[in-house]
């Protein structure tokens, strides 16, 4: 069973000229932290990163694996420099299935509509949150 989570992110006028998001489009990723700007969470590490993972289409398509639920849904990037810029996640669409206590799945489904930027440094990819609300980093993952 599929439900529907609604994961809009609002970046004025994202037209998908050429070169916007090229970087991110065909990539593959794996989640391995999550850095919040509170002191008192500090970061989250990742036990198994390949439990989370995240794959940027060149159609525009985005797949996700969370724990135990996969997902997808639209995706558009504005680059600002060859390795930043806004990002915006469509409807995504995800199964319902229940994962085991501790999983970072209902975290990772509450932040996805909050991420708006990326940046790639040193092989790694970074999508922050609004207002400081914290920092996914993501390593390359095969595809």
């Amino acid at each position: 069973m599929l439900r529907l989570t609604p994961v809009v992110l609002f970046l004025g006028a994202c037209a998908s000229l050429p070169g916007q998001g090229e970087t991110l489009a065909n990539s593959h990723w794996q989640l391995l932290s999550i850095q919040s700007m509170d002191d008192a969470q500090g970061t989250t590490r990742v036990p198994d990163p390949a439990r989370y993972t995240l794959s940027f289409g060149k159609d525009g398509r985005a797949s996700l694996r969370l724990d135990c639920n996969r997902g997808s849904g639209s995706w558009q990037a504005e680059a600002a420099t060859p390795t930043s810029g806004r990002l915006s996640f469509g409807m995504l669409a995800t199964t319902r299935a229940m994962c085991m206590p501790g999983s970072l799945e209902p975290r990772l489904a509450r932040d996805l509509p909050h991420v708006r930027g990326y940046l790639q440094k040193d092989g790694k990819l970074y999508l922050t949150l609004q207002a400081d609300g914290g920092i996914y980093e993501w390593a390359p993952a095969a595809p």
